[in-house]
């Protein structure tokens, strides 16, 4: 058996800078790693009848266990690759619905571990190759470190930024945000200094430059996320702003913040020392 522990990520800033022709939006963001994990076991079943078995323990997915990112990666490397059956056990801790790409992350692990469970040699590449057809930010999670994504999400560039020694106060109300509806309310419009610019100056600086577009759609529609924004910030976080279209939200603290029990009551809320 092998396990791997796929984490989520953070939006550092989130700029929508155009409608494509084909529909989709181009987006100017950073991608930046946090220590809030899921867990992948998988073992080779070679009795079993199902080539790829599937149990999620955790939190409750959406959907059919077959429709699931994880054995979407199976198949994927199944076209190509002649691989045993196995059996995969998800335990889901990432919130789903929260703009913290835990479903990409389980992908895109998953071809990780069958890379190294099945000796398949490929490389760093090939892996972003095939998690780019599972999702736009899939192959973020192959390199998994801090990176300025453009086009739709999919187009990586190396970033200088380090949020070493900060604490994060990750916050997820039990609100669910449709991308679709908060991309439709937004006015498309590119920055005029851009992120990588944004995020080198001090981090007690970011605060109303470094902005997610959608905020201005999604809280006005949903103004308990602001508040928790608003919260966050009470409670003396340098930086604080909503995760991709949410609806979790981050405080960034210099100093390790003291929250009361009941504090976003009937929240998931997730604290860390990045």
């Amino acid at each position: 058996m092998m396990k791997v522990y796929p984490n989520a990520k953070l939006n550092i800033g989130l700029n929508i800078v155009e409608r494509r022709p084909d529909g989709y939006h181009n987006i100017e963001t950073i991608f930046y790693p946090i220590g809030l994990h899921d867990t992948i076991e998988m073992e080779i079943t070679e009795d079993s009848d199902v080539p790829c078995m599937l149990q999620i323990d955790g939190n409750p997915i959406e959907g059919e266990v077959e429709d699931n990112l994880v054995v979407k990666a199976y198949r994927i490397i199944a076209n190509y690759f002649t691989l045993p059956h196995v059996s995969i056990r998800l335990d889901k801790r990432v919130p789903t619905g929260a703009g913290l790409g835990g479903g990409s992350a389980d992908a895109a692990y998953t071809l990780r571990l069958l890379n190294d469970c099945c000796h398949l040699g490929l490389t760093t590449d090939q892996l972003e190759d095939y998690a780019v057809r599972l999702g736009a930010d899939c192959p973020f999670f192959i390199r998994n470190i801090p990176v300025f994504a453009t086009g739709i999400g999919n187009v990586f560039s190396p970033v200088s930024l380090s949020l070493r020694g900060k604490y994060l106060v990750l916050v997820k109300p039990d609100v669910f945000v449709s991308t679709r509806d908060a991309y439709a309310a937004v006015k498309p419009q590119r920055p005029s200094t851009s992120l990588p610019q944004l995020t080198a100056m001090p981090i007690d600086q970011w605060r109303d430059r470094v902005v997610n577009d959608f905020e201005a759609s999604v809280f006005p529609k949903f103004p308990e996320i602001k508040a928790i924004k608003d919260r966050l910030y009470d409670l003396g976080a340098v930086y604080a702003s909503m995760s991709g279209s949410g609806s979790s939200v981050f405080g960034i603290f210099n100093e390790e913040p003291q929250l009361a029990s009941d504090e976003f009551n009937g929240c998931f809320v997730h604290t860390e020392e990045l």
